[in-house]
Formats: C-alpha cells, structure tokens, sequence
C-alpha cells in the first residue's frame, strides 16, 4: 500500500512550532530594545543576555527531549511538556512588559533584576518543550514521509514569524513610535500569548497523541527494515556501529553548515556597512529574500528528498551554498552598492539552506527507534545550537582582527567541509514512491 502524508493532521501538530517560532521572532525583536532602551544596558550586556537562549538550549534541548521520551501519561509523551511549558511561558511572557513599563516610570536596581529573573525563567520555560514539540511530528509521521512532514512544520514555523511580523507591524507603526521616550509592548505580548495558547489548545484537542503513537508503532511493526536500532541483549535497543558512525557524521555536518550559514546570518548587517558603505535597509531586504526563497523550496524539497534521497538534496544544497556564499565574496568586493545579483545568490541561499534543513532532522531520528525521538531531537538541537553559539564569537575575531574580507570565505569553507563529512553518511536516508508532485499530499482525512 502506497504511503501518502496525512497533511491535515502534520499541519496541527506543526501548530506547536508555529507557537514557538512566533515568540522567539518577537523575542529577538524587542527583548534587545527593552534592554537597551529602558534598562540602558550596554552592548555587551544586552549581548550576553541574548546569548543566554542558545547557551541554556545546549542542556535543556537534549534533557527535555529524553525525559519526554520516557515520559507515560494518559495525555501522551509529549503533550505534557508542551501545555505545562507553553502555559509558563504565555504567563512569564506577560510579565516582562509589566515590568518594562514599571522601570520606565520609577527606575530600581530590585526592578531589573526581577526582569531579569522572569526571562531567565522564561527560556527555561521555552526549553523544556522546544524538543518534545518538535520530536512529535516524527513521532506520528512513518519514517519514509518525515522529510515531507518537516517541510511543513518549517513552513508552519515561517508562518509563526510572518503572523507575529503582521501584528507588529499594524499595531506599531513608526507613526505611533517615533519620538516616545518608552513604547509600552504590553499589546504586542498579549497577542503573542494569546497565539501561543491558541495553537496548544487547538493542538492538544486535535492530536490524541497516544492512539497515534499506537498507530504508528503498528505501522512500524509491519515494516521492520525502518528500524535501524538492534536489540543489544538487555532489553533495550542499541545503535549498530555502522549506523552510530552515520549519525556522529551527520551530528558533525549540521554543525558545521551552522557554523557557516550562521555567521552570514548574524554578521551580514555589519559587514554591508563596513565593507560596503550600505545601509541596514539593503542587507534587510537580501535575509527577506533568502527567508522567502526557502519558504517557497520548503514543500518541493520535501517532495524531491522522497524521490532521489535525503542525502542527494542535503548534498545539492551543501554545494549550492557554499557557491552562493562563494559568489557573495566577490559580488561584495566588486560592488559598492547591493544590486539585482545579490537578490538573486540571497534567493539561491534560501533553496539551498532549506534542501539542507527539510531533511536534516528526519536523518537524524531515522537513525533511532520510536521511543527515543525525543533524544535524537535533542542531539540534533545540541549540536546546531552549539554551532551557533560557537561561531558568532569566532567569525567576529576574524572580521575584527584579519578583515571582513574574511567572512564569505570562512562561511564557504566550513559548509564546504559539511559536504565531506556527509560522504560517510551511509544510513537514515528514506525515499517512497509516493504520486508525483503534490499527489503525495492528497489523503488528508486518514
């Protein structure tokens, strides 16, 4: 019997991750100008607080991840994690603009540190669930379909962005901002709260995630060439050497395309304005580009991956952008000015970052039995967020101490690098012989 992804169903659990994308593009939007604007803190203050996300997420991410993975309740594994988390953070969220606007009008030491406090408890909030939400579309999701179901949980997670970008922009023009000592975001909170607890209401009243465990693990049962995990004699499944090997290879390929495609992404802004004399409004326009050239790659990705592999794509999309970022370099010493070229390498960069992104997870949790997703997620996350943490400081030291120059280069070279490593993957690659194109998505009621 032909496997078709239930798309319905991949939709509603991709809910969680709307929720979660939402609340970190306003996080990352205006915690930086909260803390600068009214708690007056310096750059490198401000930065260290920023940082703190992905620094947390190295421990929380991968911990949360295999509790949730031995987690039994009525409710399912991972259900618990995303209410009783996302219920703290919607909570903790509304606090902070409580306490931005109470330090704006009556500054105290005892202030700052209670908003300082409240965020530290809210991105532990946030990452006792990033990985149990994220594990649950695997979780319900047939191995072969899971490049296809993460096409559409990124997609769901773009959308997140865009919703939250929509509210901000009708309820905080610059018409109604510009001039103001203090702008009050309580509204702005409210209504991420307010997206994050509708999608985990709708979530969990759609998603009976135990009897779609049970299905799943009917289904598995009926395909044992799936599992790759081998009973090593107590009881428990073990990784066989050659598939161990695999996923230390794609554990290190994810991060050092990280460790390249982040540092373009965090540097960029700066290096326009110091290597090409441009302004923010330019490099803003090139991310915007790359973002929506991956939104429109996300679903036929997904499709391609099932028929040539998993591993094909993530190859093309490793060489596509190192060739972008390659094109980068001398597109940004030759002109002075960002031109119609640059939009369309940023547009490439989206294709290739999304054939690499859509079906790097599901390699990664092909490689382990059902009940240890959770795990894998999380060791997926560690090693991506890792890379992020790691390469902001590293590329900054070259930009600052051998030239900025040095940025495109050092990007090309380590997702290059991710190519090879990716020559020794030899398992957690998947394809079906679903209907051709969107035939794939037709059955949405089962």
């Amino acid at each position: 019997m032909e496997l078709k992804l239930n798309n319905r169903r991949t939709i509603l659990v991709g809910l969680a991750f709307l929720s979660i994308c939402a609340f970190w593009q306003m996080y990352d939007n205006i915690v930086p100008l909260i803390l600068t604007n009214t708690f007056h803190l310096n750059e490198t203050f401000s930065g260290a607080i920023m940082a703190a996300d992905n620094i947390l997420a190295l421990f929380l991410l991968p911990l949360f991840g295999s509790f949730s993975d031995r987690t039994n309740t009525k409710i399912g594994r991972r259900m618990p994690y995303i209410l009783i988390g996302t219920a703290c953070a919607v909570v903790l969220t509304n606090i902070l603009p409580i306490l931005d606007n109470s330090y704006a009008a009556a500054p105290s030491t005892g202030k700052l540190i209670a908003f300082v406090v409240v965020l530290g408890l809210l991105l532990v909030s946030m990452g006792t669930y990033r990985s149990p939400a994220v594990a649950l579309m695997p979780d319900v999701t047939p191995k072969p379909l899971r490049s296809k179901g993460n096409a559409i949980i990124n997609l769901m997670g773009a959308l997140g962005g865009i919703i939250y970008l929509a509210i901000a922009a009708v309820l905080y023009p610059n018409s109604k901002t510009e001039g103001l000592s203090h702008v009050n975001y309580q509204v702005l909170f409210l209504s991420v709260g307010l997206i994050m607890a509708v999608s985990v209401v709708i979530l969990f009243l759609t998603i009976k995630e135990p009897k779609l465990i049970a299905e799943q693990a009917a289904l598995e049962k009926k395909h044992p060439e799936w599992n790759l995990a081998e009973d090593d004699g107590s009881g428990n499944e073990a990784l066989p050497p050659a598939v161990k090997r695999s996923l230390t290879f794609i554990l290190l390929s994810i991060a050092l395309w990280f460790v390249g495609y982040n540092a373009v992404t965090t540097w960029w802004s700066t290096y326009v304005s110091v290597q090409m004399g441009q302004g923010i409004g330019g490099a803003s326009t090139c991310l915007l580009i790359a973002t929506g050239g991956a939104i429109i790659s996300y679903i036929p990705i997904g499709v391609i991956a099932s028929k040539v592999g998993r591993k094909k794509t993530i190859q093309f999309g490793i060489i596509l952008l190192a060739a972008c970022f390659l094109a980068g370099y001398f597109l940004t010493t030759k002109y002075d000015h960002i031109n119609a070229i640059m939009f369309i390498t940023f547009a490439l960069v989206g294709l290739a970052w999304a054939s690499i992104n859509v079906n790097s997870l599901p390699m990664v949790v092909e490689m382990c039995k059902g009940s240890d997703v959770g795990r894998f997620t999380g060791l997926y996350y560690t090693f991506s967020m890792s890379a992020q943490v790691v390469t902001p400081i590293l590329a900054g030291w070259l930009l600052r101490h051998v030239g900025y120059w040095t940025l495109f280069p050092y990007a090309a070279f380590f997702v290059a690098m991710s190519f090879v490593t990716m020559l020794f993957v030899r398992h957690g690659d998947s394809k079906t012989s679903g209907g051709k194109g969107l035939e794939a998505y037709e059955d949405l009621d089962v």
